[in-house]
């Protein structure tokens, strides 16, 4: 494990969330007034669920034009939900530093170009708290250094180890030594999950709303696989005939069918004991894990990613990834002009990029 860091950040300082920094969903309204979450809404019990409030919601949704489909082509922007750093970390985050307070400490980890570090660090920075980090080393292209180096500034101290084995390795003793708040590897709990959850319900709120049409898919990255399996428990609740499709981006031994449905599971099991309630299943077709875009490595730059971003930034104006997003929004490219969708690619990473790294 190379030499630790302490971040001296030239960033601008994060915003305030909206609410007190030690808010709950408890401290909203009554469930059905204006401003509770639909999760809530749906189930009344869950408001005694501490929630810190960090994002913008709900995020909007919009039709892709100037790319040529068969199906159309939707993207449910969740880049927009916090402004220096957005992204679905910010939903399970609301629930994970609940009730922390200023100068506490949180540990993280993940890859060096983890997302989830970055926005970790943001949203502990902008509550006051500091954040300790152990990353390791991986294939890395433009968007994954501009990751990197934010986190780097924003942490109060990173580890950075040569492979993902050490890195685990170093983080598992950095839990032993560290008094901090764990924040587990992609924010992936049942319990943060609950901001997964709550953001298929609040899709299929804009649906019944007329925003925009049931989808027939919905296409997204699939790392750690809260967000993918949070988003599928949430359909069914809803009782939409949708299916989920996770686009690989880690190694098969992470990004996993098997892994998705035990998190549904877990997500399922902590609301029906909270709600005192049944839940339906996910059914088979309900979740879809695709491996063919994945390149070969956690980071790598995939070609015909690149080129599927690139038609998104010119129709569109939308920077896109190169270790998530770029990856997930080719699959949901191609599944549109084969199929009659219609398709919603969901856009996870919110990290403002400079157009050189896209």
């Amino acid at each position: 494990m190379s030499d630790s860091s302490r971040g001296k950040s030239t960033d601008p300082p994060a915003p305030a969330p909206t609410g007190a920094a030690a808010g709950t969903a408890e401290a909203e309204q009554a469930a059905g007034a204006p401003g509770v979450i639909p999760l809530v809404r749906r189930f009344p019990a869950l408001a005694s669920v501490p929630r810190v409030h960090l994002g913008a919601f709900p995020t909007p949704v919009m039709r892709v034009n100037g790319i040529t489909t068969r199906a159309p082509l939707w993207i449910k922007r969740d880049d927009l939900d916090a402004p220096l750093c957005g992204g679905n970390k910010v939903r399970a985050l609301e629930y994970l530093l609940a009730g922390i307070a200023p100068g506490d400490t949180v540990l993280t980890a993940g890859g060096e170009g983890s997302t989830h570090i970055l926005a970790t660090a943001t949203m502990a920075r902008a509550l006051g708290v500091r954040t300790v980090a152990v990353r390791w080393r991986h294939d890395m292209g433009p968007s994954a250094e501009i990751v990197a180096g934010r986190a780097r500034r924003l942490c109060e101290r990173i580890y950075t180890a040569r492979g993902a084995v050490t890195g685990l390795a170093a983080t598992a003793v950095a839990r032993m030594f560290i008094p901090a708040r764990w924040i587990p590897l992609g924010g992936t709990t049942p319990l943060a999950m609950l901001g997964h959850v709550n953001a298929a319900l609040e899709l299929a709120e804009q649906v019944a709303a007329g925003e925009l049409p049931l989808p027939r898919y919905v296409v997204l990255p699939l790392g750690t696989g809260g967000t993918t399996a949070g988003l599928a428990l949430g359909f069914a609740i809803a009782g939409f005939d949708t299916t989920v499709v996770g686009v690989r981006v880690v190694p098969r031994l992470v990004g996993n069918a098997r892994r998705v449905h035990a998190l549904v599971r877990g997500a399922r099991d902590l609301i029906e004991r909270l709600a005192r309630t049944t839940l339906p299943r996910v059914p088979p077709r309900g979740i879809v894990i695709e491996h063919r875009y994945y390149g070969g490595a956690y980071g790598r730059v995939l070609p015909a990613a690149r080129a599927a971003a690139a038609e998104l930034a010119r129709a569109a104006g939308i920077p896109l990834d190169d270790t998530y997003s770029a990856k997930a929004f080719a699959a949901a490219l191609d599944l549109a002009r084969r199929d009659d969708g219609p398709v919603l690619f969901w856009l996870t990473f919110g990290v403002p990029l400079p157009a050189e790294a896209t």
